[in-house]
């Protein structure tokens, strides 16, 4: 009977496996397409005595049926942390993570310039962005990038926050390790504190009421140009179903082109294609397909008149058609589009009220889709155009259009306008909100403060821990805004105290 051996072999920490097979007296190493026979092995039990000699040289270990295997380590060139010191490397490689995007948090943050392996440069202050776009090795690094695309994901903004929290948390877990409370207990207290900070928000978050006719409100919340602001609130306002308290982000497409003023950006009550109309080309050498062509011409001419038949007074096609049936459509006054996206061929067909139709024969005056307006953008001395198409039959399909200098300005505009999107969606799902400015952290660092010093348990010690890191954001909002942090953080959680008062956070203080 031969059994096998897995052995793993650690070569300047690049894992090689090897399988040893066991024959009546001898064994080989297969390596590849090698086999290295070795000496001959009385016994496995032979073997197992010789365990101890082993030292650093391996280990014989059993899998989970019994059966052995060797495990060959180099100790001279890696090592292995565990306990403590484990648990300190995770928590620095998150530390090293949020310190990164702490001087990005806010309105005042700074933008950070990345510089991609093909050359592409992209600058932005965005949290999710950024960690998107590092190169990224380590575990729990990635866990936090995890963690900002899951904030950008479920809420469409403060993904630099959500960070530079968790990297806190981690900062004051590590202090309270260095004191001897095991981890369980740490995350016990975090819990703990997590949930009374919860409660607090709910008790400090104010209602907002939104009123359709009323819409300068909901530019002040933007806090952006008031342009952009405008063109957020429009387009959110006509996909919002306020019934369902919902927002369609499929019915509303961001598209950008370069060229122009940031200040040319404009909202557009239907769709934009990045296509033209088709151009007529003349072929003329057919000589040798006569008969080809008589039966392509007179397939293209049926085509072309079970359109017109049905009522169609544009043509828009997935894919494309050649200079025969481009001819055609010319000749008898009826304008195309092709070689049109999926996704974009969807969404004209949901702001139309049309059908997509997989062939001729399926065509009906019924499955036509009906705008007001197709019109042609031309953009300065460039030979490129897009297509508009407005007064659409579902009106809730909009396109916002933005302009820009260069390729950065437009990429850095589109995220900016996702963002101001999502915050007027999170308004139109639910009316509360808390005021910025690192208030609410603030009055939940006072609130999880409070509570703690009601524990006897050891996780008092966590919950203050909680009730620190929360102080963070504050902390770094007021930082980048070129205030001293420890002093307006002071003022801050003093005057909030003394007036009892959730809504005060940073602000900067006039010059007399």
């Amino acid at each position: 009977m031969r059994s096998r051996l897995l052995v793993l072999i650690c070569c300047r920490s690049i894992p090689r496996y090897y399988v040893l097979d066991f024959g009546a007296s001898t064994f080989c190493l297969h390596t590849g397409d090698r086999n290295i026979h070795w000496h001959p092995l009385v016994s496995l039990k032979r073997l197992t005595d010789k365990e101890s000699d082993m030292g650093s040289k391996g280990s014989l270990a059993f899998d989970e049926y019994g059966r052995p295997f060797i495990i060959i380590r180099d100790q001279e060139s890696k090592s292995r942390l565990t306990g403590i010191e484990a648990h300190k490397s995770h928590i620095m490689a998150a530390k090293a993570v949020a310190n990164l995007l702490k001087t990005s948090l806010g309105p005042k943050g700074l933008d950070k310039l990345m510089v991609s392996p093909d050359g592409d440069i992209t600058i932005t202050n965005d949290g999710a962005t950024i960690l998107k776009q590092m190169d990224v090795e380590h575990q729990i690094a990635k866990l936090m990038v995890q963690l900002s695309q899951s904030q950008d994901d479920e809420i469409g903004d403060g993904t630099t926050g959500v960070v530079v929290l968790a990297g806190a948390l981690m900062e004051h877990a590590e202090q309270l390790l260095d004191r001897g409370i095991h981890p369980i207990r740490i995350t016990d207290g975090y819990e703990m504190a997590a949930k009374i900070a919860v409660e607090h928000l709910d008790s400090i978050a104010e209602n907002y009421k939104i009123d359709p006719n009323n819409l300068e409100p909901l530019m002040n919340i933007n806090r952006c140009h008031t342009h952009m602001a405008k063109i957020a609130v429009d387009a959110i306002m006509a996909v919002a179903d306020f019934n369902r308290r919902d927002v369609d982000f499929e019915l509303i497409k961001v598209e950008g082109k370069v060229g122009g003023k940031l200040e040319d950006t404009m909202l557009v009550k239907g769709v934009i294609v990045d296509k033209d109309f088709s151009h007529p080309q003349m072929p003329k050498s057919v000589e040798d397909y006569r008969k080809l062509r008589e039966y392509e011409l007179s397939k293209f001419q049926l085509m072309v008149k079970q359109v017109k038949d049905c009522g169609a007074n544009l043509v828009i096609c997935q894919w494309g058609f050649d200079d025969e049936a481009n001819h055609l459509l010319l000749q008898n006054k009826l304008p195309a589009v092709r070689w049109v996206g999926g996704p974009e061929i969807e969404l004209i067909a949901i702001a139309t009220g049309g059908r997509i139709v997989p062939r001729f024969e399926e065509l009906s005056a019924a499955k036509l889709g009906k705008a007001g307006i197709v019109r042609e953008l031309s953009f300065g001395t460039t030979k490129e155009r897009m297509l508009v198409i407005e007064d659409c039959h579902n009106s809730r399909a909009v396109t916002i259009f933005i302009r820009g200098g260069n390729k950065m300005i437009v990429e850095e505009a589109k995220r900016s306008i996702h963002d101001a999107l999502c915050v007027i969606r999170n308004i139109v799902k639910d009316e509360r909100i808390v005021y910025g400015g690192g208030a609410p952290e603030i009055s939940c660092s006072l609130a999880v403060a409070k509570a703690a010093n009601k524990i006897s348990t050891l996780e008092q010690y966590a919950m203050r821990a909680f009730s620190s890191a929360l102080e963070s954001v504050p902390l770094a909002l007021a930082e980048n805004s070129g205030l001293s942090p420890i002093h307006t953080l002071a003022e801050v959680k003093s005057r909030q105290t003394k007036e009892n008062n959730p809504r005060l956070g940073n602000v900067k203080r006039e010059r007399s």
